[in-house]
C-alpha cells in the first residue's frame, strides 16, 4: 500500500500515523492538490489518499478541506474538522503502539491556525510549531527531509527529533528566512480598509515565511490577500488568502470562495492559481467580495 498525501505539517503526521496502522510498502507520494484534481498522478486501490481531494480509484480517503466535501459512497473519513491527522488517528482509535495523542494535538492546533500572538512571533519556544515550520513544499528536492521527518517522528519524542542534524539546520534556517520574510512583507503589502493585500510579483524570487507574521504587522486587517507567480515564465498567478487569526472578524467562507476559481481550502484560509491573463480580473473580485465581508 502506499500513503498519497501533500508536504505540510498535517501530511506528515498523516503518512506518521497510516504508516503505524497499515501496510504501507511503498515510499509516500508527495503531491499538491491540484494534481490529484487536474488527474496527473495515478491512483490505485492500494493508495490511501490523506489531505488532498477525493480521487475515486483510491482504496481509503481522509481529508477536512471544506472545499473538497462529497456527496458520494467513500471509504474512509471526511468532516470539517482541525486537521486530517486527528481523523486518521479517531479511524484508527486503540491501533496504535505509540503514544500520539500531543504530537495529534498539536497537529490539530497548527493546521486550523488556533495560535497566539507569542506563538507567532516566537515559534522557536514550541517544538511542534518549530519543526512544522521546517517543513517546506518548495518542490522535489525536499522529499528525504519530509520522509525524514516522518521517520524520527514514528521513532522519537520532539526533542529528540529536533535534535536530528538535518532538522537543526532547517531550524535554524527557517528562522533567520523568518526575519527576511518580515522585511519583505513590510515593502510588498498594502492595507486597504480592512484586507490586507500582499503583491510579490514584482519580485524575482518569491520569499518564503511564518505566513501569521502578515497579522501581526497588520493587526487591524481581517483578511490577507497573497498574490506571487507560480513559476519564473509567469503564465499563472496563485493567490493565497487567510483569515487573521488575531482579529477573527472575516466572515467570508475562504475555501468556497478560492473554489470558485479553480482552488480550495478551509473556512478560514484557501488558494487558488490561474492563468496569468485573468489575473487582473479575478483578482478585482476576489478583493471585492472580501471588501463586502458578507458569508
Amino acid at each position: 500500500m502506499r500513503v498519497v498525501t501533500r508536504p505540510d505539517f498535517d501530511g506528515i503526521v498523516c503518512a506518521v500515523l497510516l504508516y503505524e496502522v497499515e501496510n504501507i510498502d511503498e515510499p509516500v507520494k508527495w503531491i499538491e492538490p491540484n494534481e490529484i484534481d487536474k488527474g496527473m498522478v495515478q491512483i490505485s486501490k492500494n493508495d490511501i489518499i490523506a489531505n488532498l481531494p477525493y480521487d475515486t480509484r483510491s482504496g481509503l480517503w481522509f481529508d477536512h478541506h471544506y472545499s473538497n466535501r462529497l456527496n458520494k459512497v467513500y471509504r474512509g473519513v471526511f468532516k470539517v474538522a482541525p486537521s486530517a491527522a486527528g481523523l486518521i488517528f479517531e479511524y484508527y482509535k486503540g491501533k496504535f503502539q505509540r503514544d500520539y495523542i500531543k504530537l495529534v494535538r498539536e497537529t490539530d492546533k497548527i493546521d486550523s491556525a488556533n495560535l497566539t500572538l507569542d506563538e507567532i512571533l516566537h515559534p522557536e519556544k514550541y517544538p511542534y510549531i518549530m519543526l512544522s515550520m521546517t517543513i517546506s513544499s518548495s518542490g522535489i528536492s525536499d522529499e528525504s527531509y519530509w520522509n525524514r521527518v516522518v521517520d524520527l517522528l514514528r521513532k522519537y519524542d520532539i526533542e529528540k527529533v529536533l535534535k536530528d542534524r538535518e532538522v537543526k539546520r532547517r531550524y535554524e534556517y527557517t528562522l533567520k528566512r523568518n526575519k527576511i520574510y518580515k522585511k519583505f512583507l513590510k515593502q510588498n503589502t498594502e492595507q486597504i480598509k480592512h484586507v490586507s493585500i500582499t503583491d510579490f510579483r514584482s519580485l524575482d524570487k518569491v520569499p518564503t515565511g511564518n505566513r501569521f507574521l502578515v497579522f501581526t504587522l497588520f493587526p487591524e486587517s481581517f483578511v490577507n490577500l497573497k498574490i506571487r507567480f507560480d513559476d519564473e515564465n509567469k503564465k499563472r498567478v496563485i493567490v493565497s488568502i487567510g483569515s487573521n487569526i488575531l482579529n477573527q472578524n472575516c466572515r467570508v467562507n475562504l475555501g468556497e470562495l478560492t473554489s470558485k476559481f479553480g482552488g480550495g481550502g478551509h473556512f478560514g484560509a484557501g488558494s487558488c492559481s490561474f492563468d496569468t491573463s485573468k489575473a487582473d480580473v479575478y483578482i478585482e473580485r476576489i478583493t471585492d467580495i472580501l471588501l463586502n465581508n458578507k458569508k
